[in-house]
């Protein structure tokens, strides 16, 4: 990935009178247009020998050529971060992300990130946008991210992610009891006013989350949720829309209110759990290279096992075993 490549074909007759950004796509599919939109941009795509510009008609029958650049990330340096490799080949990379650590750095983050770890494990991800990263989670919900190791991975995976093949289900413990699983398909956009929150709003982007119930406590529920969509927040948001937010949200969780009649051991564990109560539990996608169908499952961190126990432990000393 660290040398440029050089792509070159004539453009079939079928795609005549299409935009260059579309014809490029079709002809090289390794590729997104949204990158050959950066290429055309920055001059590095001819049409018989010159530069056009994006929206540029093509006739059928002319040679394209594409300079392929490594594209760096900017701004970021390798550190020695140990990270929890699940998976690993020549294509992909399937890790466990902590709780506490960011995807990407940002003002705030300058690094400590998964974006320097991963550069730091494998240096040639410096030539990928993002360091190979097509998703994210927040900062302090745990579990399984995959990261793409070429360029061709990369825009097969992130076809993927837009075509909602990529297989997300996440455990979270939540506020209010759940008598039963259901669907949340309400969507997700900025806060009208906090702008640094989302919020379900009507001109959102439509987003759909499946919850199953796995176990009802007196006051909360252990739940499976499976994305449809991958709106940002959107776990959190779509709970908390529901009614039943995500125990230790600092964002959508509202003020800690104590669960009547708890005890005192439960109540200290709740007042106490650091972060959103979230985990990215399995992973499924199909292999950008092989079209292996594959999927990664981690189990629950153990703040969020102590979590459950103690609900467990609560229901039982109230209730009897």
């Amino acid at each position: 990935m660290s040398e440029t490549r050089h792509l070159s074909d004539i453009v079939p007759l079928e795609l005549a009178g299409r935009r260059v950004d579309q014809v490029l796509a079709r002809m090289f599919p390794d590729y997104s247009r949204s990158q050959f939109k950066q290429w055309l941009k920055s001059g590095t795509v001819t049409v018989e020998g010159r530069v056009p510009a994006p929206k540029d008609k093509v006739a059928g029958g002319e040679r394209v050529a594409v300079e392929v650049r490594p594209e760096r990330v900017e701004h970021a340096r390798p550190q020695a971060i140990p990270l929890d490799v699940v998976y690993r080949d020549e294509q992909i990379l399937v890790v466990n992300k902590p709780a506490g650590m960011v995807v990407h750095p940002a003002a705030g983050n300058p690094d400590g990130t998964l974006l320097n770890a991963l550069l730091h494990l494998d240096p040639d991800l410096e030539h990928l946008p993002r360091a190979g990263i097509v998703h994210r989670l927040d900062k302090d919900t745990t579990g399984l991210m995959v990261v793409a190791r070429t360029l061709e991975a990369r825009t097969h995976l992130v076809e993927q992610l837009q075509q909602r093949t990529v297989k997300r289900e996440y455990e979270a413990v939540v506020v209010g009891e759940l008598l039963a699983g259901g669907t949340v398909d309400a969507p997700i956009g900025r806060h009208p006013v906090d702008r640094k929150r989302m919020a379900v709003v009507e001109n959102g982007k439509p987003a759909v989350t499946h919850v199953r119930v796995m176990e009802g406590f007196p006051g909360h529920t252990w739940v499976r949720a499976t994305l449809e969509t991958g709106r940002t927040h959107q776990i959190r948001v779509h709970m908390a829309y529901a009614g039943h937010p995500l125990v230790g949200d600092p964002v959508y969780g509202g003020r800690f209110r104590k669960p009547p009649g708890a005890t005192e051991a439960l109540i200290e564990v709740l007042r106490g759990f650091p972060r959103q109560a979230l985990h990215a539990r399995r992973l499924g996608l199909i292999h950008p290279a092989t079209g292996e169908a594959m999927e990664w499952e981690c189990y629950m961190p153990e703040d969020m096992e102590a979590l459950i126990l103690a609900l467990r432990e609560d229901e039982e000393a109230r209730f009897g075993p």
